[in-house]
């Protein structure tokens, strides 16, 4: 691998960590390593660029280990583009139909609980229709259990619109500082949505481990701040810098964060600490434990008239868990 080749792809980097890092005096710093490692020929020898990506990330993120920040390999070749912002839309719209829109399980379980197991906040303008379908069927539920544990994050839009089935009133649930513009976005829950609310009253339980990230970590914290979920699980990974991917090569992109999240009850953020949960627990146990605190929810309702069937299904599923 020609020196060069890797200094070329070292100083597009560099530059555009300079231009759009959400810190900019975090990003000189980050530019400093990354030349140190380069003069001291650490990436020379790295002729395959799987492998010089990871070693790149670990340098990027050796100065504040921002975990959004990163360089990524592609088996696929990118193609180039106007601009310095890569997204190819076809192949996105592609891979998330392909994996359910980032819903892997919709379900109304045994007792009338309501169960998501969401993989990914997938692009509302992708996938909100399938939002829409899941959170329809599970609004007359008693209770929810929307499960991120294996969710590594999205769309800011998509946590918006979720959000918008959970609550009664308008509610302001997290601020974007975004460090090109220098604007701040808010996200607040939507006016009016297709189909029945869940609502703002009936228990929600967020599922977490060590594995989410980002805006799944935006959706268990916005809920958890606004004291409409029960956080149940591990903490989080902990990644609150939105960005977007440039091309640096033919199989080469950053990941380059431009932006942060402000939640206006803290007025802080989840990054680099993840969010600590209501109910500490191993993730492999976070289900059993919400599931059985929303069935003695639906058993405190009652077992009279239309309840009567729901209430015996919660009482076996109980029976179930032990």
């Amino acid at each position: 691998m020609p020196k060069d080749r890797r200094s070329g792809h070292i100083n597009l980097l560099c530059d555009q960590v300079l231009t759009y890092y959400v810190f900019p005096e975090v990003a000189r710093d980050i530019v400093g390593v990354l030349r140190a490692r380069l003069d001291e020929g650490r990436y020379a020898g790295l002729a395959d660029d799987e492998a010089f990506a990871a070693a790149v990330t670990e340098d990027l993120q050796s100065v504040n280990g921002d975990k959004h920040l990163r360089l990524l390999y592609s088996v696929d070749p990118i193609p180039e583009q106007e601009g310095d912002e890569f997204f190819d839309a076809a192949l996105y719209r592609a891979e998330t139909e392909l994996a359910g829109h980032g819903f892997a399980r919709v379900e109304r379980l045994d007792g009338n609980v309501g169960y998501l197991d969401t993989r990914q906040m997938a692009r509302a303008d992708v996938a909100g229709q399938a939002a829409i379908a899941a959170m329809n069927l599970v609004a007359f539920t008693d209770a929810l259990i929307i499960d991120v544990r294996r969710n590594g994050g999205g769309d800011p839009a998509m946590v918006a619109l979720l959000c918008s089935y959970l609550f009664d009133e308008a509610t302001h649930l997290n601020d974007i500082y975004d460090r090109p513009s220098g604007d701040t976005a808010q996200s607040w829950t939507l006016p009016f949505v297709p189909g029945p609310r869940f609502g703002g009253t009936k228990p929600v339980y967020v599922l977490t481990s060590g594995t989410t990230f980002s805006g799944a970590e935006e959706l268990a914290y916005d809920l958890q701040t606004r004291k409409r979920a029960t956080v149940v699980g591990e903490r989080t990974r902990g990644g609150a810098h939105p960005g977007v991917r440039y091309r640096v090569d033919a199989h080469l992109k950053s990941a380059v964060p431009s932006g942060r999240a402000i939640n206006p009850v803290t007025g802080t953020n989840w990054e680099g600490v993840g969010i600590a949960p209501d109910i500490d627990l191993p993730a492999e146990r976070a289900f059993d434990h919400a599931y059985g605190l929303a069935l003695r929810h639906v058993l405190e309702l009652g077992d009279e008239g239309a309840r009567r069937g729901v209430a015996a299904e919660a009482r076996q599923a109980l029976a179930r868990l032990g």
